[in-house]
Formats: C-alpha cells, structure tokens, sequence
C-alpha cells in the first residue's frame, strides 16, 4: 500500500472526504489488480484504519463505497469479502479507469471498443432515421473542422469526438448517449487507447467519418449503423499496440 501511517502525517488536516477517496482507489486498485483475490477477505477495519492512517469512521465509510460498486459482501461476524468481477459496477469511473491502467493485454480496451460500436452504431441509425436540416448542418460543419484540422493532431482529434458527441446527441437516446460516453471519457484517459497511428491515419479516419455522414444524410439506418461500427472496430484495431494481443 502507498497511503500509510507515513503518508496520513502529511496531510493530517485533509477533509475527511479526500482522505476517504485516496483510500478507496487504494482499496479499488488492490482488488482490481487481485491483490486481495476473488473470495479473499480484506483485512479488518482495525487493521487497515492503523495502515492507512485513518479513523475507523473513514474504513467504514470506504467498505460502504466498496459494497454499493459492487466489489466487495460485507457479512457481519465473516468479514469483507471479494466479489467476483461480474458482480462489479464496470460502469463506474473508478473501477473501469482502474481497470484499464492495469491490463497488459488490452482486453479491457478490446471489449470497451465492441460495446461502445455495438451503442455508437445503434445511435448513428436513429439518427439516420430522426435527421433534419438543423441535424445535419451540425454534422456537416463538424465533419469541416475534421478537414481543415487535419495538419494539427490535437485539434483533428477535438474535431472527431465533436462528430461523434453530434452522433449521439442527435440520436435522442439519452441512455445509449450516457453509457457510451462514460465508456469514451475513461478509455481516452488511457495512453494505450491511443496507441499508435498507422500512415495515413487521419485520411482513413476522414473517409469512414464521411461514410457515416452520407448514410445519414440518406436516411440509411443500417448504412449508418455499419459505417459507425466499421469506424470504431477499425480504427481501434490500426492504432492497437499489437505486441499486447492476449494470448
């Protein structure tokens, strides 16, 4: 553990709440990362208020976080015990960051990107079939700045999550959009989500955007849905670090 006895002299005056939220990524990086397995037992809440440096109050506060993301059962006379991973919130931010900072093999990133194109798709063909005049302006002066960034990566990139933040907002699924966008935010904190750019990146990227663009202009729902899918499966695949495949 890094936030011990050591750690708490030095901010002794900290809020309760910001101690309390350094513990929880310390207990929420133990058992992402199985130091503390599946099935394990977490250490007692008298042994980890003197670990960490902090009050009982603030162990306690910490395991009700922990139960209501869905990673630990707290039995009373039993102790704390380990959830497996299905059990857990892969929604919440801390846990999918988490999550994705400590997996080698990009299957956390794999799987992110089948869902975040299985919701971007669904989105992309209800905006095909919801599309007006207004809607596809915005698209269009989006899909612009795309063309007249492409000699500036930061702003190309601003541009491209513009086009896509369009995509969903358009699609009115308010559900799809929340989900999809929480997956999207905690996946670009990463580096290795990035990854690398093949030559000719941001063409590529151009013309599977003005592909989805067309299919919603036509009112082609599936078009629509198959570019979207096509754009995110392929362009994680160009860019993905191929020497941390899972085996």
């Amino acid at each position: 553990m890094t936030t011990g006895p050591s750690a708490a002299v030095g901010s002794a005056r900290a809020p309760i709440d910001r101690i309390g939220v350094a513990v929880l990524r310390e207990l929420v990086e133990m058992i992402v990362t199985g130091a503390v397995p599946e099935g394990g037992v977490l250490p007692p809440e008298a042994q980890l208020s003197q670990e960490f440096g902090v009050s009982r109050t603030v162990i306690r506060e910490t395991m009700k976080r922990l139960q209501e993301k869905g990673m630990v059962t707290v039995a009373q006379g039993r102790g704390t015990h380990v959830n497996a991973m299905r059990s857990w919130n892969l929604m919440d931010p801390l846990i999918l960051s988490t999550l994705i900072g400590h997996d080698d093999t990009l299957g956390i990133l794999d799987e992110l990107s089948v869902v975040r194109g299985a919701l971007e798709s669904a989105m992309a063909a209800a905006t095909a079939k919801r599309r007006d005049d207004d809607g596809l302006s915005r698209l269009r002066a989006t899909l612009q700045l795309m063309r007249d960034s492409m000699e500036d990566s930061a702003a190309f990139r601003d541009a491209d999550i513009q086009f896509h933040i369009a995509v969903m907002e358009l699609s009115d699924n308010t559900l799809a959009e929340s989900l999809a966008r929480v997956l999207f935010e905690r996946a670009l904190e990463s580096s290795r989500y990035h990854g690398i750019d093949p030559e000719h990146a941001f063409e590529l990227t151009m013309r599977e955007h003005e592909l989805i663009l067309a299919a919603i202009e036509a009112g082609d729902a599936e078009a629509a849905r198959a570019a979207m899918d096509h754009h995110i499966l392929g362009s994680w695949e160009r860019r993905r670090l191929p020497t941390l495949k899972r085996s």
